[in-house]
């Protein structure tokens, strides 16, 4: 990866230190900005030095060959280009050192958040934006989905702790069926909608994770292959299908581009140890079928609404009771530059959990993988880039055998999922 290709533009780094320093503050995020502040003089006044001695060098070459073609001695000329050549090689080597560790400290500043987002530090600061559907009331007490999925036969955790370890599951019968249906149901979905569909490689290199602000802050929860390429698992589709146009300038007419994929995402979950342990709401393998959008700057939060309605239309079709929030500053991801969290309702836990994240990061990640397009006035600017679950196939599952359960152990079939499941109605023990 390129050390110069970075996040956030260097002169509004430069030019709004106070700024970025108050957005990590409502992040709850430190940066050391003095250091960055120090780097940044020392590494522009390395480079004027670095440059004027290049001149020199230049204008000593010039005089060398004059007094050669003239036949004069340019012995001590030659001598004092040597010298001067060693100077930019020194100069080079410290700037080399300086740059890496002024990058090394840019890379680490999360995007700059929207103007609307509210400020504060945890998910409980998040806003209410939009409630839909009404929660099911039992006549029973409503069963978890890691019991009805063992009861029922078509969730396995043990046998897949054997094979894999924790944080694993294997899917059998109905409802390796019903996983099937609804990856099937939302890409079917969504292409209607507008979405191009594609099948990307499950493994990409350090450049794309970078490109999306993978790397380097989140190497820890990411699964990285053994060997001498730098290779990783994805973690979500928005990886790779974001860095489809990679290094690419678009035209103007070519936005929005929609994209829908479903991959198997994958995350160590470095930083959840002791969180959501049983069933399948945090595991190290899931299915999510990935939305992505590359839209022009002047769009891109209406183009946002839309993808996050595309999202929402999942649940409603589901008729799964739902809310979705605006997440605040803290509780923001690191790419993102406003969030919208949609929460479905889990009966027993009597709580919202999460289960897509529409987000638009503006140009931070298009800044950071080279993606350009020629604006109206011929001149090349990043795209912004938005990307949201529609949705996490796995909660999905657990949604869906939560809020459809019945009495008597078994799941009742959402009616737009009886086609994709063969006709079947129920799920009952051994289907």
């Amino acid at each position: 990866m390129l050390k110069g290709v970075i996040m956030l533009d260097i002169r509004f780094v430069r030019e709004n230190m106070d700024k970025i320093a108050e957005m990590l503050e409502c992040r709850h995020t430190h940066v050391n900005m003095e250091e960055l502040k120090k780097l940044d003089s020392l590494r522009r006044e390395l480079i004027v030095k670095t440059e004027d001695f290049k001149a020199q060098k230049n204008t000593m070459s010039r005089e060398i060959g004059i007094l050669k073609k003239e036949g004069k001695d340019a012995d001590k000329r030659i001598r004092e280009m040597k010298e001067t050549g060693e100077k930019i090689n020194a100069l080079e080597e410290e700037l080399a050192g300086i740059e890496n560790d002024f990058f090394a400290i840019l890379k680490t500043i999360p995007n700059m958040f929207h103007p609307s987002v509210p400020i504060g530090k945890d998910e409980t600061s998040n806003e209410l934006h939009f409630e839909w559907g009404t929660k099911p009331e039992f006549s029973f007490e409503p069963q978890a989905h890691w019991d009805l999925g063992e009861s029922l036969d078509i969730i396995d955790f043990e046998r897949a702790s054997k094979l894999s370890g924790a944080r694993f599951a294997v899917m059998k019968g109905a409802g390796a069926r019903l996983e099937r249906a609804l990856i099937n149901f939302m890409m079917d979905t969504h292409t209607e909608r507008g979405y191009r569909e594609i099948l990307p490689p499950f493994i990409v290199n350090g450049a794309a994770m970078y490109g999306t602000g993978q790397l380097p802050k989140f190497e820890d929860d990411l699964f990285k292959l053994h060997g001498d390429r730098d290779f990783y698992l994805i973690p979500t589709a928005e990886v790779p299908i974001t860095n489809l146009h990679a290094g690419e300038v678009l035209e103007a007419d070519q936005l929005p581009m929609a994209y829908v994929a479903y991959t198997p995402c994958f995350r160590s979950e470095a930083g959840s140890y002791g969180k959501d342990t049983r069933g399948l709401i945090r595991q190290h393998q899931f299915n999510k079928v990935e939305l992505v959008k590359l839209a022009h700057p002047e769009k891109s939060y209406e183009e946002l609404d839309k993808l996050r309605d595309d999202a929402e239309r999942i649940l409603q079709l589901l008729k799964l009771p739902y809310r979705t929030v605006v997440l605040c500053s803290g509780d923001l991801g690191f790419s993102a530059a406003k969030t919208y969290d949609l929460e479905v309702w889990l009966p027993s836990q009597n709580i919202y959990r999460e289960i897509s994240s529409c987000s638009n990061c503006e140009d931070f990640q298009a800044r950071r993988a080279g993606i350009r397009f020629i604006d109206e006035r011929k001149k090349k600017r990043f795209v912004h880039t938005l990307n949201g679950s529609g949705l996490a196939v796995g909660r999905t599952v657990v949604a869906i055998l939560e809020n459809y359960q019945n009495e008597d152990g078994s799941v009742t079939v959402p009616e737009v999922l009886v086609s994709y499941m063969g006709g079947m109605k129920r799920i009952e023990p051994g289907s």
